[in-house]
């Protein structure tokens, strides 16, 4: 019974790890303003709110990804400030303040595990 309790938490803990791995990388990508290596983390869908756009459910990973660029090119994004993430099981939450030469923007994202990868399956920019 210890093995099994062991094995589960060493198997729980490796997830956590690499679920902090992919989490990094995008906040790694967002404060460089990489909009580009941000889509690489994108599902084959993914669910989207702009600011004055309505929001778009299940858009296609490559009209996202377009989207996504295009929305930081217009606006100048610089960079990326981290102010909440958390886990809750398969699913992770990030929170922080895109930033430009103006007020910025805040933005959402929700990661999932999908496989044996976690992917950006929603983002919401106010």
């Amino acid at each position: 019974m210890k093995n099994i309790f062991l094995i589960s938490c060493i198997a729980f803990i490796s997830f956590a790890f690499k679920f902090q791995g992919r989490a990094d990388a995008i906040i790694n990508a967002l404060k460089n303003g990489n909009a580009e290596e941000v889509t690489n983390y994108f599902d084959g869908t993914v669910d989207m709110k702009l600011p004055k756009k309505e929001e778009v459910n299940h858009m296609g990973k490559s009209q996202a990804s377009t989207v996504f660029k295009s929305f930081f090119a217009d606006n100048a994004i610089k960079g990326f400030e981290v102010s909440s993430q958390r886990q809750i099981g398969n699913t992770m939450y990030l929170a922080g303040k895109l930033k430009n030469n103006g007020k910025g923007f805040t933005i959402t994202m929700m990661l999932q595990q999908h496989g044996d990868k976690e992917e950006i399956i929603s983002v919401r920019i106010n």
